[in-house]
């Protein structure tokens, strides 16, 4: 039987026979506190999944071991800046394509609760707002301003009419949507914002669909982020007085469905912070009872996945998350089966009926081994290649947004303006490093300056000698009052007492560089002497990029498979396969270690390419050194915190 017949059999299998109302209806009985699906009762449970933390080849298989969880409806965000990342640029194509995941919700037999914005949080990057919103600098997001509301108006001018299709009463999956996000939890308390939010998803999406809200299960929550007209929802887990957490959404709606709308399966991790585990038991005891009552729940996550590239977002104080998004799920990052997966499964079942048939397999990992990895060139060697902007002579520092830079990395020239022969500090006084600063004194690498962690170093060096500062924008803040995070240098450096003036600015296009192959991969020919051991690498050396490849044999059943890359003895970059940028490397903070590849990023008719910027310290002089593909992930590895970042499960703080 050819691969493609059995899958479709499988599919039939599984699949729930399609029925078409001929008027199909989603709305609130607030008599029977129960919401009305065709006219009937109905009681949704739902989970989360991210179709932007998701590889597109893998939405079915997630979707469909969610349906065969017992779910019968899925939440996902729609992230504004990962849809436009240019001013009226709008993708929704391959990874982007929200109308392909929708139609595979409904084809499945899975509902959709969407959750559009325009703020999402996320844990991404800026809260899912558009950087470019800041080249207004007093810009108050999440606002009556006029500016951002032009902007909002714009956006959802272009996507709503686009869900509008798929609202169930239009025959599709859409059963509610969400305006805005958890604003309950946000300093502004604009009211005037949230009534134009409500009318502008009125006019696009029109009156018979249900628009609701979501925030803290407090009443002071409830307080800013519930209006007249959205149906009021929270979110609470395990471990929580459900019955308390629903009395406060009975404070905004004493009559209607019960709704957790954020249910917490595990919980968010940050860099240099232990992994978050939520044992299984808690998560069901709590889900048991939630159930018990009759009240509607979504899974926060059902599966987490990845914050690839740059999209991870960071906490106050400035806390960024990992590349990993796993959040302990019922299925891992890599959509793997888990103990939590199926004793959800057998709580759902004690309430509703679940899919007959075969859960979907955990995909095969595969441990390709060791890669040789060479020094290229550093990242000022290579300015020529990555600033395609050329440079931008300042007095002062420039933003990545002044340098119309969205994300990663931008480099700064200037020259000591007198002789330092005794170490002298190089100081950031206002915390300006937004948020790594990796610096070089004539090519030669003097420290690190870091956001809110170190914001001085000593250096020495003569008058005229060249001082490079890479900036490095670890994630914007998501979450809070303080999402209007600017990057780079955001205000002056200072060299003993005196400010450092005369920049040379450069925007860095390093993605396209990669993806393009424009990067030499010429490598050095020198190799380790006979008998060489392993040694430590050097305690720091100038951001630079390393190469390797391999080859996967074709014509072998299954491969590629996914698998996971490590970086043994190197401290902290990022790495691209082919040139996909799959994340951010920090296994010297931890708790990530490994990085998850998804195999469509592999081939097996090409060689494989690996680049590498590894911005402190690689270990490649003398040894040769490697980067390592597993196929066991490591997310909660070992942690060297410098953090004074502490946040309780489950707890998102009242910044109002």
């Amino acid at each position: 039987m050819a691969p493609g017949v059995g899958k479709m059999l499988f599919l039939l299998l599984i699949l729930p026979p399609i029925t078409l109302s001929t008027n199909p209806s989603f709305t609130v009985d607030y008599h029977q506190n129960s919401f009305l699906k065709d006219g009937k009762p109905f009681r949704y449970i739902s989970g989360s999944i991210h179709y932007s933390r998701v590889p597109r080849v893998y939405w079915k298989d997630r979707l469909l071991k969610m349906y065969m969880a017992g779910l019968n409806t899925i939440q996902t965000y729609v992230p504004w800046n990962f849809h436009e990342s240019v001013p009226g640029v709008y993708d929704f194509g391959r990874d982007r394509d929200l109308g392909y995941f929708l139609q595979l919700c409904q084809d499945i037999g899975l509902l959709v609760i969407m959750r559009p914005g325009p703020y999402i949080c996320a844990e991404w990057d800026m809260g899912g707002l558009p950087a470019w919103l800041l080249k207004k600098k007093d810009i108050v997001l999440r606002s009556s301003d006029p500016d951002y509301l032009t902007a909002v108006d714009k956006w959802m001018g272009k996507l709503l009419p686009f869900l509008k299709r798929y609202l169930y009463q239009n025959g599709g999956p859409i059963i509610t949507v969400q305006v805005e996000n958890e604003y309950g939890s946000y300093f502004a308390c604009d009211y005037n914002y949230m009534r134009h939010l409500a009318s502008l998803f009125r006019s696009h999406l029109g009156e018979d669909v249900v628009l609701f809200t979501t925030d803290g299960a407090g009443v002071g929550y409830l307080k800013c982020g519930s209006l007249q007209g959205l149906y009021a929802t929270v979110d609470f887990g395990p471990g929580a007085n459900v019955t308390a957490a629903f009395e406060a959404q009975r404070h905004a709606e004493p009559r209607g469905p019960l709704v957790n709308s954020e249910f917490y399966t595990g919980w968010l991790d940050h860099w240099g912070v232990k992994h978050s585990v939520v044992s299984t038991q808690a998560v069901v005891k709590t889900l048991n009872e939630i159930l018990e009552i009759g009240a509607n729940v979504n899974l926060y996550m059902f599966i987490g996945g990845t914050n690839f590239g740059y999209w991870n977002g960071a906490n106050t104080a400035y806390a960024p998350q990992p590349t990993s998004y796993d959040y302990d799920a019922p299925l891992t990052e890599a959509g793997d089966l888990t103990e939590k997966y199926f004793t959800i499964r057998d709580v759902i079942k004690m309430y509703r009926k679940i899919p007959e048939g075969v859960v979907p397999p955990s995909t095969p990992k595969f441990a390709y081994g060791p890669v040789q990895m060479k020094k290229s060139l550093t990242v000022v060697e290579s300015l020529d290649i990555l600033s395609l902007s050329g440079p931008v002579k300042t007095v002062y520092p420039l933003t990545f947004i002044d340098m119309n830079q969205a994300f990663g990395f931008m480099l700064y020239q200037t020259v000591l303006p007198v002789d330092c022969s005794k170490p002298i500090p190089l100081s950031s006084p206002l915390n300006g490093v937004h948020d790594r600063a990796y610096i070089s004194i004539d090519g030669i690498a003097a420290g690190i300056l870091e956001r809110n962690k170190a914001i001085t170093i000593n250096i020495t060096g003569k008058a005229g000698s060249r001082v490079e500062v890479l900036v490095e924008n670890m994630g914007r803040i998501n979450y809070g009052k303080t999402i209007n995070d600017f990057k780079g240098l955001v205000f002056n450096l200072t060299l003993g007492s005196d400010v450092l003036a005369n920049w040379t600015v450069y925007s860095l296009s390093i993605d396209e560089a990669v993806s393009q192959g424009l990067l030499p991969a010429s490598f050095s020919s020198s190799s380790a002497p006979s008998g060489f051991t392993t040694v430590p690498p050097p305690a720091l050396s100038p951001p630079a990029f390393y190469f390797g490849s391999f080859n996967i044999p074709d014509g072998i059943p299954d491969l590629p498979q996914d698998t996971y890359i490590q970086f043994p003895n190197w401290r902290k970059g990022q790495v691209w396969i082919n040139g996909f940028n799959l994340g951010r490397y920090w296994p010297s903070r931890g708790p990530q270690v490994t990085l998850y590849v998804p195999a469509h990023l592999l081939s097996t008719s090409v060689q494989n390419n690996i680049t590498v910027l590894e911005l402190e310290a690689a270990p490649c002089s003398p040894a040769p050194c490697t980067v390592e593909f597993t196929d066991t992930p490591v997310i909660n590895g070992t942690v060297k915190s410098t953090s004074q970042y502490t946040r309780r499960l489950f707890t998102k703080q009242d910044l109002v």
